[in-house]
């Protein structure tokens, strides 16, 4: 069982950053797979980005490509999602997720069924 509790979002001007983390209880954090993703208002939730559970490699959703960076501090029990150049675009409630799905992150990372955790969500807001 893992519970996630996602920072607090909030309200950017576009082209500003926002760092968001999520945190992790358990002692086997650093066994899942982790994601983000997002929901825009009106839409349904899609992906953002996942890391794998070793933090060796990234995916991420091609509207963010080169601008969010996923990571990871497994002694800290925290995946966090650096946001860069943010567009109105971005404004959603955006969501952290664990998997424990042992298969290949790169098969099915955007898919939100393998995911069995999810926080709470945090609002964040980009205005233009």
């Amino acid at each position: 069982q893992v519970q996630l509790v996602e920072s607090e979002g909030g309200l950017v001007q576009a082209g500003g950053s926002l760092r968001l983390s999520c945190a992790a209880s358990g002692r086997t954090f650093s066994t899942y797979h982790m994601g983000w993703f997002r929901q825009p208002p009106g839409k349904e939730r899609e992906f953002v980005a996942a890391v794998t559970w070793s933090g060796g490699s990234t995916y991420y959703a091609d509207s963010v490509k080169g601008r969010f960076i996923i990571s990871r501090d497994n002694a800290k029990n925290t995946v966090y999602l650096q946001m860069n150049s943010l567009e109105p675009e971005d404004t959603a409630v955006y969501y952290c997720a664990a998997s424990s799905i042992r298969l290949p992150l790169s098969l099915w990372y955007a898919q939100r069924h393998q995911y069995d955790y999810w926080g709470q969500g945090t609002q964040v807001t980009v205005s233009s």
